[in-house]
Protein backbone atom coordinates (compact mmCIF):
# COMPACT_ATOMS: atom_id res chain seq x y z
CA UNK A 1 0.00 0.00 0.00
CA UNK A 2 1.37 3.66 -0.94
CA UNK A 3 1.09 6.45 1.23
CA UNK A 4 2.13 4.81 4.49
CA UNK A 5 4.54 5.86 7.10
CA UNK A 6 5.71 2.97 9.19
CA UNK A 7 8.31 2.81 12.53
CA UNK A 8 8.35 1.08 15.64
CA UNK A 9 8.12 1.86 19.00
CA UNK A 10 10.58 0.05 21.75
CA UNK A 11 9.94 0.03 25.54
CA UNK A 12 13.57 0.22 26.40
CA UNK A 13 17.02 0.43 25.11
CA UNK A 14 20.68 -0.12 26.77
CA UNK A 15 19.53 -3.71 28.32
CA UNK A 16 19.55 -5.41 25.04
CA UNK A 17 21.06 -3.36 22.27
CA UNK A 18 22.82 -6.07 20.68
CA UNK A 19 19.68 -7.93 20.33
CA UNK A 20 17.40 -4.96 19.12
CA UNK A 21 19.93 -4.17 16.76
CA UNK A 22 19.92 -7.50 15.26
CA UNK A 23 16.01 -7.26 15.24
CA UNK A 24 16.41 -3.56 13.39
CA UNK A 25 19.24 -5.20 10.71
CA UNK A 26 17.48 -8.75 9.93
CA UNK A 27 13.34 -7.73 10.06
CA UNK A 28 12.62 -4.19 11.11
CA UNK A 29 14.36 -2.18 8.92
CA UNK A 30 12.26 1.27 9.10
CA UNK A 31 12.67 3.81 12.19
CA UNK A 32 12.91 2.80 15.70
CA UNK A 33 11.26 5.27 18.90
CA UNK A 34 12.02 4.39 22.64
CA UNK A 35 8.52 4.90 24.24
CA UNK A 36 9.81 7.33 27.14
CA UNK A 37 7.57 7.19 30.06
CA UNK A 38 5.59 4.38 28.21
CA UNK A 39 3.08 5.94 26.47
CA UNK A 40 2.06 4.52 23.54
CA UNK A 41 1.71 1.34 25.68
CA UNK A 42 0.42 2.68 28.64
CA UNK A 43 -2.09 5.06 26.57
CA UNK A 44 -3.18 2.53 23.95
CA UNK A 45 -2.68 -0.74 25.14
CA UNK A 46 -3.94 -0.62 28.79
CA UNK A 47 -0.73 -1.21 30.88
CA UNK A 48 -1.31 -4.86 29.71
CA UNK A 49 1.25 -7.55 30.73
CA UNK A 50 1.47 -11.35 29.89
CA UNK A 51 -0.59 -13.69 31.93
CA UNK A 52 -1.57 -16.87 32.02
CA UNK A 53 -4.87 -17.74 29.58
CA UNK A 54 -4.69 -21.87 30.66
CA UNK A 55 -3.34 -23.45 33.18
CA UNK A 56 -3.88 -26.45 31.53
CA UNK A 57 -0.20 -27.58 30.94
CA UNK A 58 -0.90 -29.94 27.75
CA UNK A 59 -2.16 -26.35 26.16
CA UNK A 60 0.91 -24.37 27.38
CA UNK A 61 3.07 -27.10 26.17
CA UNK A 62 1.51 -26.92 22.96
CA UNK A 63 1.42 -23.19 22.70
CA UNK A 64 4.81 -22.59 23.35
CA UNK A 65 5.45 -25.32 20.44
CA UNK A 66 3.59 -23.37 17.79
CA UNK A 67 4.93 -19.71 18.87
CA UNK A 68 8.57 -21.55 18.84
CA UNK A 69 7.80 -23.27 15.48
CA UNK A 70 6.34 -19.24 14.16
CA UNK A 71 9.34 -18.14 15.24
CA UNK A 72 11.86 -20.46 13.84
CA UNK A 73 10.17 -20.20 10.38
CA UNK A 74 10.57 -16.18 11.07
CA UNK A 75 13.91 -17.16 11.28
CA UNK A 76 13.25 -14.64 15.20
CA UNK A 77 14.78 -15.06 18.13
CA UNK A 78 14.14 -14.51 21.47
CA UNK A 79 15.71 -14.63 24.60
CA UNK A 80 15.19 -13.70 28.47
CA UNK A 81 16.89 -9.98 28.62
CA UNK A 82 14.83 -7.11 29.51
CA UNK A 83 11.16 -6.53 30.62
CA UNK A 84 9.69 -8.93 28.30
CA UNK A 85 6.10 -8.52 30.26
CA UNK A 86 4.39 -5.84 28.96
CA UNK A 87 2.13 -6.11 25.30
CA UNK A 88 2.06 -3.69 22.66
CA UNK A 89 0.38 -4.08 19.57
CA UNK A 90 -0.13 -2.19 15.97
CA UNK A 91 -1.15 1.14 16.12
CA UNK A 92 -2.25 3.39 12.87
CA UNK A 93 -3.08 6.70 12.78
CA UNK A 94 -4.99 8.92 9.92
CA UNK A 95 -3.25 11.59 8.34
CA UNK A 96 -3.53 14.23 11.29
CA UNK A 97 -1.24 12.07 13.20
CA UNK A 98 -4.55 11.20 15.58
CA UNK A 99 -4.67 7.36 16.66
CA UNK A 100 -7.97 5.36 14.77
CA UNK A 101 -6.81 1.97 15.34
CA UNK A 102 -5.02 -0.21 17.80
CA UNK A 103 -4.59 -3.86 17.63
CA UNK A 104 -3.71 -5.07 20.38
CA UNK A 105 -1.09 -8.23 20.60
CA UNK A 106 -1.60 -11.52 21.91
CA UNK A 107 1.11 -13.46 23.18
CA UNK A 108 1.91 -16.65 21.14
CA UNK A 109 -0.80 -15.59 18.57
CA UNK A 110 0.28 -14.17 14.98
CA UNK A 111 -1.26 -10.44 14.26
CA UNK A 112 -4.50 -10.70 12.31
CA UNK A 113 -3.24 -9.13 8.91
CA UNK A 114 -6.68 -9.18 7.32
CA UNK A 115 -7.87 -6.61 10.00
CA UNK A 116 -4.62 -4.91 9.98
CA UNK A 117 -5.15 -4.13 6.46
CA UNK A 118 -8.51 -3.20 6.12
CA UNK A 119 -7.96 -0.57 8.95
CA UNK A 120 -4.95 0.79 6.64
CA UNK A 121 -7.75 1.16 3.89
CA UNK A 122 -9.72 2.80 5.52
CA UNK A 123 -7.60 5.11 6.84
CA UNK A 124 -6.07 5.68 2.95
CA UNK A 125 -9.64 6.57 1.60
CA UNK A 126 -10.32 9.00 4.44
CA UNK A 127 -7.52 11.00 2.84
Amino acid sequence: MKGFDLFGVVKEVGVDDEGLSAFYNDHFTYPLYKDDGLVFYNDFFGKRKIKLTTYNPFRLYRGYKDMTNRLKEKELEGNMVGEGLVQGGVIIFDKNGKAVYAYEEEIGSELNMDDIVAALKAVQTDV
